[in-house]
C-alpha cells in the first residue's frame, strides 16, 4: 500500500502527524508527504515539521505571480510527483488551495482520492474554504468525517453511496492525545510572565471578514481593552491581523499593560495556552474542536461555522455579530460540553485500516 498525503497550510500538518508512525507499523506500507508550499515561511511550516518530525518527502515551489498562477502550478507540481511516485490512494485534508489541488491532481491520473473532514459545511459560499470542501467532496472516492453533521451533509448530496463514506474521528485530536507530554511540559506560561493557575484570556483573530475593514478592527481594540480589565489577554497576533490595525492607526492598543502580545508561536505552546486558559476568543475553525476537547470555554465570532458538534456537544459559544457586550456575557456564562464520539486519538489508524483493506 502506497499512500500519498497532500498538505500545505498549518491546519493541515497538525492533522497528520501521526500517518507515519501508523504506516511505519505495517509491512510494505509506504508513505509518500507532500508540501505544497502554500505556508512556506519558517513560521508557519518549518517549526511544525521539527517539532513533529513529518519530514515531507516533497517541497513544491511556490509560483511568484497572480494566486490564479499559484494554484495552476501547484497543480502541475502535484501531477508531475504523483505520476513519479505512483501511489495507491492520495488524501487530502481540509479546505483550503491545497486540498483542492490535491483532489484535481489526483482526480485527473485516476488516482483513488480520499478527503479527511468530509461533509462538513457552513452554507457560506462566500467563504473560499466552503467552495473547496464542496469540490473535494464531489472528486473523492472515499469520504473520511469527522463528526455527526459530515455525515447528514453527505447523505443530503447524493455522495454516501454505501461503503465509501466513514466516520473516523478527528486527527487534530490524534495530534493533542500524542504530543500531550510536550504540550504539558511548555515553558510559555512563565515566558509570558503568568503564574500557574493564573486566570487570562486567550483570542485569536485573523480572518479576513473580520481584520480586512476598520469596523473589524475598531472592535478588536474596544475588545482587548475590555477583556484586560478583568484578566490578562495573550494576543498571539497574526501578521495581517497587525499590519491592518497599524494602517487603520489602531495599533496603539497593543500596547495596553494587561495585553501579552506574541508573534504567531509553535503547537506546543499554542496548546498549553489552550489548555490553561480562562477562556478562547476566536474566529478560527481547528481552535473550536481543540477547545472542546480541552473542556475549555470558546467564544467563536463567526457568522456561521462547519463544525457544529462543537457548539452542540461541544464547550463553543457562537457569536455571529462583532458586539463586545455580547463576548462579555458569554465568558461569564460559559458552556460546558462533552467530547464528540471518536475523538479518542484513534482516526489515523481507522483511515489508514480504510485504505489498507479497499
Amino acid at each position: 500500500m502506497h499512500l500519498l498525503i497532500v498538505i500545505g497550510t498549518r491546519p493541515n500538518f497538525i492533522k497528520v502527524t501521526r500517518f507515519r508512525k501508523v504506516m511505519d507499523a505495517i509491512p510494505g506500507a509506504k508513505l509518500t508527504l507532500v508540501h505544497t508550499g502554500q505556508h512556506y515561511d519558517k513560521a508557519m511550516s518549518q517549526v511544525f515539521f521539527d517539532q513533529f518530525d513529518l519530514r515531507p518527502d516533497h517541497v513544491l515551489k511556490l509560483h511568484p505571480g497572480s494566486a490564479g498562477l499559484q494554484f495552476a502550478h501547484m497543480i502541475a507540481q502535484l501531477v508531475e510527483v504523483m505520476e513519479k511516485a505512483e501511489p495507491d490512494f492520495v488524501l487530502v485534508p481540509g479546505d483550503v488551495n491545497s486540498t483542492l489541488a490535491g483532489a484535481l491532481a489526483a482526480q485527473r491520473l485516476g488516482i483513488p482520492l480520499g478527503h479527511l473532514e468530509a461533509g462538513l459545511r457552513s452554507f457560506d459560499r462566500s467563504m473560499p474554504e466552503e467552495i473547496n470542501r464542496i469540490l473535494v467532496d464531489q472528486l473523492s472516492a472515499h469520504h473520511f468525517v469527522t463528526e455527526d453533521s459530515g455525515m447528514t451533509h453527505l447523505k443530503d448530496e447524493g455522495l454516501d453511496q454505501g461503503g465509501n463514506v466513514h466516520f473516523v474521528g478527528n486527527t487534530m485530536i490524534d495530534t493533542l492525545v500524542h504530543f500531550s507530554p510536550q504540550i504539558d511540559q511548555s515553558p510559555i506560561l512563565s515566558d509570558l510572565g503568568l503564574g500557574a493557575g493564573e486566570d487570562f484570556h486567550l483570542l485569536t483573530m485573523h480572518r479576513p471578514a473580520t481584520v480586512d475593514n476598520r469596523e473589524g478592527c475598531q472592535f478588536i481594540v474596544d475588545l482587548l481593552q475590555n477583556l484586560c480589565a478583568s484578566a490578562p489577554v495573550v494576543f498571539p497576533i497574526h501578521p495581517r491581523t497587525q499590519k491592518n490595525l497599524e494602517s487603520f492607526g489602531l495599533a496603539d492598543v497593543l500596547e495596553h499593560p494587561g495585553l501579552k502580545r506574541t508573534p504567531p508561536m509553535d503547537y506546543f505552546a499554542f496548546q498549553h495556552l489552550i489548555s490553561t486558559a480562562k477562556t478562547v476568543v476566536t474566529d478560527s475553525g481547528g481552535i473550536q474542536e481543540e477547545t472542546t476537547y480541552r473542556h475549555v470555554p470558546c467564544i467563536t465570532l463567526r457568522p456561521n461555522t462547519e463544525r457544529p458538534s462543537t457548539t452542540t456537544l461541544g464547550t463553543n459559544q457562537m457569536l455571529t455579530e462583532l458586539n463586545v457586550a455580547d463576548v462579555m456575557h458569554a465568558i461569564d456564562n460559559p458552556k460546558e460540553g462533552v467530547v464528540p464520539p471518536l475523538w479518542d486519538g484513534h482516526a489515523t489508524e481507522r483511515i489508514v485500516d480504510v485504505i489498507r483493506n479497499l
